[in-house]
């Protein structure tokens, strides 16, 4: 009787030993205990960085170090915050604050191929974007080539102060019948005195400002350039064209549909005669 009291005793000494040294606290070099460390410090892999957890229970340094190199993406795989334009024939995946690429170097050579390849504006003319393409314009542009695109801005008049050189007129024949290639090229690069853009101006708005220029020609020669007509030229596309010819899909499927409902309908108007009769 007395060996079992003692065996019990011992039980619930040894128990509460063992309760006491779990729950020790941490302290100078003591980390202190805890039940399953994997599980309370999960091993968290960095791209190009290496570190190895001491207490790692399934795995070795050589394991962890093939871990931590960088992977090559699964195909078709599209990193956040990118999207796809199809743009002369060419895919172009692009980032949606207006990172593209721009497959054209800064040579004369290259100006004269993307001047010749670069033909149609890839967004349609809109009310937004030409309000838009106008405070740009102003903002960037106005300056040197005038409010009006005539190459009059202020720092060329006499109240402004004078400019090394003339900026372009945009209300001449020869830049109005200039494909876009040739304002995109200028644009990203500059041309002559004039700085490039491309890190002022996002690929959106890079197009919203051409568009504001084409718009600006279209009103020195009495023509129309807006989102619902297109005088100027052949190339650009005012959105209620566009949305007439996504529009014109959807009636041929409809008034086929709707003549299958007649059809229907007058079927069962037969067969509803007969039975009276």
């Amino acid at each position: 009787m007395m060996n079992i009291k003692y065996q019990i005793s011992a039980f619930f000494i040894g128990l509460m030993v063992m309760f006491m040294y779990s729950c020790q606290s941490a302290k100078g070099n003591q980390t202190g205990s805890e039940y399953m460390p994997d599980m309370a410090h999960s091993v968290a892999y960095e791209a190009n960085s290496y570190g190895f957890y001491s207490f790692n229970r399934w795995g070795t340094k050589n394991d962890l170090h093939a871990m931590v190199q960088p992977r090559n993406p699964i195909n078709g795989t599209i990193a956040r915050g990118y999207a796809g334009t199809l743009h002369e024939g060419r895919g172009i995946t692009y980032k949606q604050n207006g990172s593209v690429p721009y497959y054209y170097s800064d040579t004369e050579e290259e100006r004269t191929r993307a001047t010749s390849e670069i033909i149609k504006n890839p967004y349609p003319i809109t009310k937004a974007g030409l309000e838009s393409g106008k405070v740009l314009y102003n903002i960037n542009c106005g300056i040197c080539h005038g409010e009006k695109g005539d190459g009059n801005g202020y720092l060329v008049r006499e109240d402004g102060g004078k400019y090394p050189a003339q900026p372009a007129n945009f209300m001449l024949d020869t830049f109005i019948n200039s494909s876009n290639g040739r304002y995109y090229h200028s644009v990203m690069y500059g041309r002559n005195v004039m700085g490039g853009y491309s890190d002022k101006l996002s690929y959106e708005e890079r197009w919203n400002v051409i568009h504001y220029i084409r718009s600006l020609q279209a009103d020195s020669k009495k023509l129309v350039y807006n989102e619902t007509s297109n005088t100027l030229n052949k190339v650009d596309v005012p959105y209620a064209v566009l949305d007439a010819q996504k529009k014109a899909e959807i009636p041929s499927v409809m008034s086929s549909d709707s003549v299958m409902i007649k059809e229907n309908h007058a079927v069962k108007e037969t067969h509803t005669k007969s039975e009276h009769h």
